[in-house]
């Protein structure tokens, strides 16, 4: 048993670079044997869609990705979890649902700021190099797991490497605007110590102030591979702390 015992929580689990809904799979059925529900997705040209990629594929498809996940399952009063860069995909997602959406919890994600001006126009090439010539997508290196996510070995490092595909740029690179529904959004925020940033220097408010409850994980910015039972103790504990 993972957590405590609470009302069930819906929980909508967004991905990160390189991943598709499969990143889930080892938390999925911790949160479903308390009874909650678990809504994974995988956003265009990554994972299970990385068929449909296209150079021109932005933003706004993945947004619409999330969207479409929580409007054909009927989803209401529920937690969004962004994994990673999909921080700045679940945003604008809680932007549009702000009445439906519980809260939004950071899973070492990128953390928007609460303005009117568009943000998070990023350039992953800068810190993992540009996709190879002719392509429009950064793949996942052996030199990146072992930089930001040291703890996936063996098996698991296997695993994840024989599902991860590339990353496409232009999603990152769109920037993001959200509205002033946006502020009304609660937050949360995993981090995990050994992915590379400063978490104490983040949770000290160095970077900015938190404005919601945190936990720290001990691993990589893959928890939910390496820490899953912890990934989901923490889902739930922060899907109702204040």
């Amino acid at each position: 048993m993972v957590g405590f015992l609470l009302a069930p929580v819906k929980f909508v689990l967004v991905p990160g670079a390189w991943l598709g809904s499969w990143a889930w799979k080892r938390v999925i059925p911790l949160l479903e044997e308390q009874s909650h529900e678990a809504y994974p997705v995988t956003l265009t040209g990554m994972g299970e869609r990385v068929h449909l990629a296209s150079r021109e594929l932005g933003i706004d498809t993945a947004v619409e990705d999330v969207l479409n996940v929580i409007r054909f399952n009927d989803v209401d009063d529920f937690v969004l979890v962004g994994h990673s860069f999909a921080g700045k995909v679940v945003a604008p997602v809680a932007d549009k649902l702000h009445s439906s959406v519980r809260k939004i919890i950071y899973l070492d994600a990128f953390r928007p700021e609460k303005v009117r001006t568009p943000q998070a126009s990023l350039d992953p090439s800068m810190e993992f190099g540009p996709p190879p010539p002719g392509t429009f997508g950064i793949p996942l290196t052996e030199e990146t797991i072992d930089r930001i996510g040291p703890d996936v070995q063996g098996d698991d490092r296997r695993w994840m490497m024989s599902k991860a595909t590339p990353w496409p740029v232009k999603p990152t690179a769109d920037p993001i605007t959200l509205s002033e529904n946006f502020d009304s959004v609660k937050s949360a925020f995993i981090f995990c110590t050994r992915s590379g940033d400063p978490v104490d220097d983040i949770i000290a408010g160095k970077w900015g102030k938190l404005d919601g409850p945190h936990r720290v994980i001990d691993s990589g910015h893959w928890p939910m591979i390496t820490r899953p039972a912890e990934v989901a103790e923490a889902l739930v504990a922060l899907s109702t702390e204040e």
